[in-house]
């Protein structure tokens, strides 16, 4: 949990999770490889100082933001932030601006997990396969 970051935020970055209260430099997650990161995005500059090579941008989810308000939340009653307690007095609209930067692969891996799989199965009735949703 940081309230900013200098250019080449979590750059290589290969595990673990990093929340962002505040602004960040240029070139955020070059290299960056796993793990995830979630960047409040106030004033609509993010994108453009994302290196989004390795990386997609997504907004939060239910889930993500409840996990990204409970770490808020945490930093707040062991830090007493007022960055932290400012975020949390207007959580809808602070949930709205978080990016989730989440590797190209992760991605790609939850993509595969949303799809319904299909078997394709030969039967001896027919000559052409058969598509079983399971």
């Amino acid at each position: 949990m940081v309230e900013g970051v200098g250019d080449h935020g979590c750059e290589y970055m290969t595990a673990g999770v990093v929340v962002v209260l505040g602004e960040t430099g240029r070139n955020f997650a070059a290299g960056m490889t796993g793990g995830a990161a979630f960047v409040l995005d106030e004033h609509e500059t993010f994108k453009n100082k994302c290196n989004q090579e390795l990386v997609e941008l997504a907004r939060l989810g239910d889930q993500d933001s409840q996990m990204v308000r409970t770490l808020v939340e945490r930093h707040h009653e062991l830090t007493g932030s007022r960055r932290a307690a400012a975020v949390l007095s207007n959580w809808e609209q602070a949930s709205n601006s978080f990016w989730h930067v989440v590797t190209q692969a992760e991605a790609e891996r939850q993509k595969q997990n949303a799809m319904p799989h299909v078997t394709v199965a030969a039967t001896f009735e027919r000559s052409a396969p058969v598509a079983v949703a399971d």
